[in-house]
């Protein structure tokens, strides 16, 4: 079937301004001013309240934190200190149920705001969790988003020098071999793939050299992305040097991570030397505005990242240090906090939604998505200007930056409508916020 999606208010496509033609998944022809699709179409789609932007990409997330916002023994805390508040909550409380209803809440949330791909950094596993990928494979699945299931991992305690409870880190041969089992059953490296696998030691205070290092090794083999935190806090720029006699970029190249496979999750804390270094090997970073200013972890220097080579893309980081699951939201975040970095003329909202779709795209290693082109995959946001904070809007498209958009109309992942007039396809959205928030109730027994 050939769909005509016909006359957008705006589109962020290059010659594209009388709308894309979509068959088979993918987007067929863009078709420009004063133009008509070049074959007959079988369907048309009016799109003339709609701004049509490519699918955002969200590169970094923690779903198990949506059972633990605005948590009172975390709030007004920097990241050791919240962590340390936390591990101990979800180690007692995150069971198999209560996952997967913060999973589907979480993915539900992220194509709510127009995300058609997501990436979870899950580094949780308390006895009975080791099914974790299983049942985020199984939630996509069902919710008909792309994923990329990032197997993490921890596996140095509080008794090995980390900062985790024995309770939830496993042992090196454990997760090497999950890891293998989760890569062999899941892992897509074909255009259009609804699920990827990335391999992801939590952060260089969490987990053993020897696993960073055999990480390395399964990622060859199976052709797939590595993934951890990185220079996110001076507290880890610290730890580094105490246990390792080195900075994090540099105790990341003695375990063989630094290569385009690589993306890291915040990069707030490089010198000018590791950015150039960060940049030569196209180590990707992903920017997670909102975590990294309610934490108070720093700013990212986007700029000379992107100068020096390395993709940038956009994450909204564990809900938990956010407090939401919108990437939309993250994306005027990102626009406000550069602009205090640099200044209004050196960062524009073209340069957050270049982060939020081609940057996340080569963040996770794909050049299917992340664009309106010919031949991409049809993966679209649809947003209307309807709200009050819109009237007056002179620019559409920057308009939902500008003015703080927060859900999309409509999404489409691969040429299928996973959410029309707001509400997401066979989600009982009333039903999930109410179970979910039961499941949360007992993350406060803590108190």
């Amino acid at each position: 079937m050939r769909l005509w999606i016909k006359d957008p208010m705006a589109i962020l496509a290059v010659g594209a301004e009388r709308g894309v033609v979509v068959e088979d998944g993918k987007i067929a022809e863009l078709v420009g001013r004063g133009s008509s699709p070049g074959k007959p179409v079988d369907q048309t789609y009016d799109a003339g309240r709609h701004v049509v932007i490519p699918g955002l990409i969200n590169t970094h997330h923690h779903f198990f934190q949506t059972l633990t916002r605005a948590h009172p023994e975390a709030i007004n805390k920097e990241l050791f200190p919240w962590l340390k508040a936390l591990y101990p909550i979800w180690a007692k409380y995150v069971t198999p149920e209560a996952f997967r209803l913060a999973t589907r809440l979480s993915l539900t949330e992220l194509m709510m705001s127009g995300c058609t791909c997501v990436s979870d950094h899950h580094y949780l596993y308390p006895d009975g969790l080791e099914d974790a990928m299983d049942i985020q494979a199984e939630e996509a699945g069902k919710l008909g988003i792309r994923m990329t299931l990032t197997r993490g991992s921890m596996n140095l305690s509080e008794k090995d020098g980390g900062l985790p409870p024995d309770t939830i880190v496993q042992d090196e041969d454990t997760i090497l071999a999950d890891c293998e089992r989760v890569l062999s059953r899941y892992h897509d490296p074909n255009a259009g793939a609804m699920l990827q696998v990335a391999l992801a030691p939590c952060a260089p205070f969490t987990v053993s050299k020897r696993l960073m290092v055999d990480s390395v090794g399964l990622a060859e083999r199976f052709d797939c992305r590595l993934h951890t935190h990185l220079a996110e806090t001076n507290d880890e720029n610290e730890y580094c040097l105490e246990h390792f006699g080195c900075r994090p970029v540099d105790y990341l190249e003695e375990c063989g991570w630094m290569n385009e496979r690589v993306w890291l999750a915040h990069g707030i804390h490089f010198n000018d030397d590791e950015i150039r270094r960060l940049g030569r090997h196209h180590v990707g970073v992903c920017h997670c505005p909102t975590s990294n200013m309610t934490l108070a972890s720093g700013q990212c220097r986007t700029r000379e990242l992107e100068a020096a080579g390395s993709p940038v893309g956009l994450g909204v980081d564990g809900s938990a240090s956010n407090d939401n699951s919108n990437l939309m939201e993250s994306l005027r975040h990102a626009l406000m906090i550069n602009r205090l970095t640099y200044d209004a003329a050196s960062v524009s909202h073209l340069d957050t939604f270049r982060w939020a779709s081609e940057g996340s795209a080569r963040c996770l290693g794909r050049d299917d998505i992340g664009i309106i082109a010919a031949g991409k995959q049809a993966d679209l946001g649809f947003y209307t200007l309807d709200e009050l904070r819109f009237s007056g809007a002179g620019d559409p498209i920057a308009a939902l930056v500008m003015c703080g958009a927060h859900a999309a109309d409509r999404v489409m992942v691969g040429g299928v409508w996973q959410v029309e007039d707001g509400q997401p396809a066979g989600v009982d959205v009333a039903r999930l916020r109410s179970e979910h928030g039961a499941a949360a109730k007992a993350f406060l027994k803590a108190l």
